[in-house]
């Protein structure tokens, strides 16, 4: 699908006019296709409010899947190895995030620092930067827990209470037996962490908004440009986010490969 969308993305920025009248000499002719492709690239990557939204995206990217596999492996744990009252309602409540619309998310968080404690931190929250990583947070956490639970299930228990035969306690036999099975979901729970974080787009609008030079990130950034009518600057946006997207997850895989033959 990613193919699809990358090959769908070339294709429109070649078929464009916008490197049409650069005149190029006859030997290089056929570097034209080419040239209209990245050309747009160039004058998108020449504009510093989207400077701004690529580097504003790609850090509350990072921080999103670092702080979703820092509540994934808790919970990912706890809902797998622990039966305790309210689990089953926890563990319902993990889907929320996932089956709601989208803009849903984003009102619950605006309506939500409207009341006590929440509303005496809302200035320093809505609006700005941390509404971006919390709204990606919000969405991105919840798979990064199912992934980090079935990770888990995986694991076969019986390796834990070896070690705690053996006189390790339960953080010990975490750490020391749980932790390095788990490395390989872990790498997983970021990668989709972060996959979803970059695509985010209904909850930032409602509760970070789309503010130029302030809360603007590449989703948004594809809508601001489409809504003016700069379709070709649109679709350079997007092909960067499907470049970003196709990186990570080669990263991911190879390095996941590596980290298993290790």
């Amino acid at each position: 699908m990613l193919g699809g969308m990358l090959v769908g993305d070339v294709a429109y920025l070649v078929t464009s006019d916008s490197a049409s009248q650069v005149a190029l000499p006859s030997s290089l002719e056929w570097a034209r296709p080419v040239l209209r492709a990245f050309l747009p690239i160039y004058s998108a990557l020449c504009k510093p409010e989207i400077r701004y939204s690529i580097q504003l995206t790609l850090a509350s990217c990072f921080f999103t899947a670092i702080l979703s596999v820092i509540v994934a492996v808790p919970l990912g744990y706890s809902l797998s190895r622990f039966r305790f009252p309210g689990r089953n309602l926890l563990d319902s409540m993990l889907d929320i995030p996932i089956v709601l619309p989208p803009l849903v998310v984003g009102l619950s968080l605006l309506i939500l620092f409207q009341f006590q404690p929440f509303n005496s931190i809302s200035q320093w929250v809505v609006y700005q930067i941390p509404a971006v990583v919390l709204a990606q947070f919000m969405v991105a956490a919840a798979f990064a827990i199912r992934t980090m639970r079935a990770t888990f299930d995986q694991i076969d228990y019986r390796q834990e209470q070896v070690a705690l035969t053996l006189g390790c306690s339960q953080s010990q036999a975490f750490t020391k037996v749980v932790f390095p099975l788990a490395r390989q979901g872990m790498l997983t729970a970021a990668t989709l962490a972060w996959a979803r974080a970059l695509g985010e787009f209904g909850p930032l609008l409602i509760f970070a908004g789309a503010t130029r030079n302030k809360t603007e990130v590449l989703s948004t950034t594809v809508f601001l440009e489409f809504s003016i009518g700069d379709l070709e600057a649109a679709v350079a946006v997007s092909l960067i986010m499907v470049i970003a997207a196709v990186v990570v997850l080669v990263i991911a895989r190879v390095w996941g490969t590596r980290s298993l033959s290790l």
